[in-house]
Formats: C-alpha cells, structure tokens, sequence
C-alpha cells in the first residue's frame, strides 16, 4: 500500500496533472445507451453537451461493462469483479439455484467499500441522485455506502413521468432520500429531476472548502422509453428507412470517425426482422418509438448540459473531472410481444398506454425492440444481456481535469473496474483496507497523461460472466460464448481490434490461442466463484417468472376472486334462465 501511495504522490505532482486542490468528481451514467447513441460516437442523435465534453477530454473507444445494469453499476463503485462484490446478476433475473450462494445475493456486498466511503475519508463530500439498484435493505442503501446525500430509485427502473413501477413485479417506484422513503412531486420528468437534485446536493455544501464527488445515474433511456413531445418531435422523419437501414448509416459514421477500422464487418442480428415485410402502420409506429428513443437521449444531454453550466456559474468547472458512460448495451426486449395479453393486462391497469399520437408522453409505454436496438449498438453485434461487444462496449468520456491533449480518442482496452482505480489516483485518496476486497482494474493515469497508450499488457486476461453469457478479453483478442435465443451456446475467437463487429471467428484457425483463453477462463471463474446458470436458463424468462414468484400471493388472491366473480355470475344467468 505504501508503494502504491507513493506512486500516487509522484504521478500527482507532475505537471500534466498538478492541481492546486483535489478535483471535483462527476460521474454520470446513462442506463441502456448503445455505442454510437450520442454525437461524439458518431450518432445522428444531437449531444452537444457530451460532445463539449469529449472536446475537453477523451473518447475511449474500447471500453467495457456488464451486460444488465447492477452488475456494472457495483463494479462502477467499487473496482471489484461483480461476482465478488455481490451483484453477479440482477437480483430480478437470479435464478433460484443459485440466489444466496456464494456471494449471490444481487445486492452489494458488505466485504466491498465503495469510492464514495475511500473519497469521504479523504474529505469529499459525496452525494447521488438517479438510480441505484443495488440493494434497499437499511444497511444497503447509499447512506450506508459512503454518501452524505442522497435521492435514489432503489429498482431496475420505473416510469419516468410519476411514481409508477414499470414491471409487474414491483407494487411501487421505491425511491428513497437520505436513507428514507421518498415521494416524487407531481411534476416530475426523471432526467430533468435527477439534475435538480445533483444541483442541490452541491450547492447544500457548497463554499466551504471541500471538494465533491456527485454520482449522477439517469433513468436514461431504459424502459419504458419516454420524453417530452418537442424532443420526440425533432426526429419525427430520422427513422422512416427502419433498423437495417440505420444500423448501416451509423457504422459508415463510426468508420468515417475512426471508432472503428475499416476493416469492421456489419453482421445482421437473428433477431432483426425484415423491415420491408411490416405493413405502413407498423413502419410508421416503430419509426416514432426511436423518435421517441433519440429525443429521450437529447433530452438527457441537455440537462447534462444544466449541469455543466452550473459548475461554471460557481467556479468549479475547470477543476472538475467528468466521466460519462453507460451501464451496458441497448435494450431489445418487448414485453408486450414476449408476454403478450397478461402483459397488456397489467399496463392497462396501472394506466399505461401505446397510443400512436402520444407516444413517449405522460402515460405511454415505449421499447425500440431487437430491431432498433442492434441499430443503436451499430456496428457491434448483439445488445443488452448478451457478451457480444454491442452489450459490453459503451461510449464513455473522461474530460476536464488532469486530461492532458484533451480532443484525444483512445483505443485502449479498458473496462469498469477501472474507474475506482482512476479516480482514487486522481484524488490522492486511499485504497480500502485490508479487511476488503480490492479493486482488481487499472488506474488509466496513464492515459488520461498521454504517457502511455495502454493500461493492459498482451498477457493481462480479463474474464466476465453473466447469466450464462461469457467472455475473456486478452491482448487484441476476445473469447465469447452467448446462449441462446440470439446466441449458439458455443465459444468464438475474435480479434475486436480488427473485428468488433465479431464476423470472423478465429477459433479453428487459431486453435493453441483457443485454448489457452479457455484455460484463462476457467481459472478466472474458479478465482471469482462463477456459478453455471441452469439448462435453459433464459435472463427474460427468469424475470418473468421471479415477477410472478414475487407476488404470487397477490395472483393467486386475485386469480380466486375472479374465478368465484365469473363462476358466480354464471350460475347467476343461469338461474336466471330457468327461471
């Protein structure tokens, strides 16, 4: 620990990255944004404020997290691999084979401390505002885990226009302030609330001389996908030429911006329906749910942008550190279409709608599906949930400051667990203690100095698991198995570097390099106690059924009263007929 504090010290003093006082930490994520979602990776979708961003700072462009939202969100927090720190799934998905053992508990560990406990100990202030996901027992829930402040949605997700759960296994939206129950106004507009609430958490302290670490986590653009009508309204006519044609024109653009090589292949998804064989009404209403999708994206760059202007409008700006980035890959699931009429039972009941003319508005319930999310994720393959890079590779930017040559993009293999790292050397504070697990990513100092353009070297193997989907990134290479539906079941050998969009499997040609990275595998889920998913195992299907399991009681109840309601109504006319 002395070495690395030392180490610390030194890269702190050169310079490049001198600063008269510890900066300011803004970590934004956004929930479900693909790769090319926002303007600087090549979007048509307008982010003016992220590109301002990437502008001061730099684009990473080979960068990976988890595959659903809480795994990647512990490990955001803690540096920790995700079947260490207690979140190896999401709870709402844990089989029942395996919840409890071994560390699956889908809530956040207490043998993990978070950055905002080691910034806190250093004298930040520490606040959240969005969406947590990490556990909403007392001992869980942020006030417990390093913040000072706190406004936090505790599920998955929820309506963005009121306090309304978007699933039928919830019976509420649980939001919590500062440890308690909390209930939303009734004007509220999530991105939009999220950024009053990370406002007012800096300017309660603000003045007194302690620098702050402000964790902004948007609702942004998980499901259900919605937005003000004037941000819907500004790609009303983007979309007409459907997913196929949309996922060609973002990979043109990520080529012409170099995020990818000329040498990338577009692969086609399973799961991508022929755009052509829809009827005009059903072009017309998937064109308006991306409408909706991009509008939703802008919306959330804007009120990053407030943000932003804010800082400024105190004098903290030019000594604040910036990183944006998503938790995983876009959404393709339709529940409507996976679940049919109980589905639509349960939305009609709780006031939700698919109305064409208010789509994305007050009351609506929006997806983009398969189609539209492979094109969001363009030109990787597959999406959330799956291991291939369109669910593992996000956008994310490191700007202001200690980011020498800033404008820069870095091809550099990084992933999630590297933040703790990064932002614990940017700050001078101290790695947990003993008693804890350590972060197990790499500080990217390094690259934010333009010292070096690699944290990992050729023989630095990282392994990743999730509900059965797997991978081992080593060197420009990458070994992945995906499950079925979208995936086979197999492992595959790819070179991401020349081949992100993973069309060329390397696998038979490449046998030695095969085999090794399986042997790399083995050990890495024999080090972190990975668990195998059941035969069959289906991450969609198992929320499906946890939601039923998690209010069964409630079905059951009302399932018994309909039955007498129906049985005696029948016997009813019937007596009635005899009579």
């Amino acid at each position: 620990m002395l070495r690395r504090t030392l180490y610390c010290g030194l890269l702190l003093m050169a310079p490049v990255l001198a600063q008269a006082a510890p900066p300011n930490i803004v970590l934004i994520l956004a929930d479900d944004l693909g790769f090319t979602d926002i303007q600087p990776f090549a979007s048509e979708i307008a982010t003016p404020s992220l590109a301002a961003l990437a502008d001061n700072g730099i684009r990473f462009t080979n960068h990976h997290v988890a595959a659903s939202c809480a795994p990647t969100r512990a490990m955001l927090l803690t540096g920790v691999d995700s079947h260490l720190n207690g979140v190896p799934n999401i709870p709402e998905a844990m089989p029942p084979s395996q919840r409890g053992r071994n560390g699956y508990d889908g809530v956040l560990s207490h043998q993990v401390q978070t950055v905002a406990t080691l910034l806190r100990e250093h004298g930040y202030h520490t606040y959240v505002s969005g969406k947590w996901h990490l556990g909403k027992d007392a001992s869980r829930l942020p006030d417990q885990r390093g913040f000072e402040r706190s406004v936090i949605l505790a599920d998955s997700g929820a309506d963005n226009w009121s306090q309304r759960p978007y699933l039928p296994m919830y019976r509420t939206a649980q939001w919590y302030k500062d440890g308690q129950p909390h209930q939303l106004p009734n004007e509220f507009y999530s991105s939009e609330y999220i950024v009053d609430q990370a406002i007012a958490q800096i300017d309660s302290q603000h003045g007194d001389g302690q620098p702050f670490f402000s964790y902004v986590a948007f609702q942004a653009v998980h499901i259900p996908v919605q937005v003000p009508a004037a941000y819907r309204a500004m790609y009303e006519s983007h979309y007409q030429q459907g997913w196929s044609a949309l996922r060609e024109q973002r990979y043109r653009a990520a080529v012409a911006a170099g995020l990818v090589p000329p040498s990338t292949a577009l692969t086609a998804m399973n799961s991508t329906a022929d755009w052509t064989a829809l009827s005009n009404a059903q072009q017309r209403d998937w064109a308006r749910r991306m409408a909706v999708y991009a509008g939703m994206v802008q919306a959330m760059d804007h009120h990053i942008g407030r943000l932003v202007e804010h800082l400024k409008a105190l004098g903290e700006y030019d000594n604040t550190v910036f990183v944006f980035m998503s938790d995983n890959g876009p959404e393709p699931a339709d529940p409507v279409a996976r679940f049919g009429l109980p589905f639509v039972l349960w939305m009609k009941a709780m006031g939700f709608n698919t109305d064409y003319g208010s789509l994305g508005e007050r009351d609506s319930y929006v997806v983009i599906g398969p189609g539209f999310a492979s094109a969001a994720a363009s030109p990787l393959s597959y999406y959330k949930y799956y291991a291939g890079e369109g669910g593992l590779r996000v956008p994310m930017i490191i700007a202001g400051a200690g980011v020498a040559a800033p404008g820069r993009q870095s091809p550099a293999l990084t992933h999630v667990t590297d933040i703790v790292p990064t932002l614990l050397d940017l700050s001078g504070a101290a790695p947990p203690g003993d008693d804890y697990y350590q972060p197990t990513g790499k500080s990217l100092l390094p690259v934010l100095a333009d010292q070096r353009e690699r944290v990992r070297g050729e023989d630095d193997a990282l392994g990743y698991e999730l509900g059965g989907n797997a991978a081992l990134f080593k060197g420009d290479y990458k070994l992945v198995k995906n499950l079925p539906p979208a995936g086979d079941g197999r492992w595959h050998l790819y070179n991401i570097v020349s081949d992100p969009g993973e069309s060329r499997d390397l696998s038979e040609s490449m046998p030695e390099r095969l085999a090794t990275m399986l042997a790399d595998y083995e050990d890495y889920a024999r080090r972190n106690g990975v668990l195998a998913v059941p035969d069959g195992y289906d991450q969609l299907q198992q929320v499906s059924w946890n939601s039923i399991m998690a209010r069964k009681t409630e079905w059951l109840s009302a399932g018994l009263l309909l039955f007498v309601l129906v049985y005696g109504g029948l016997l009813w006319r019937r007596k009635r007929l005899r009579g």
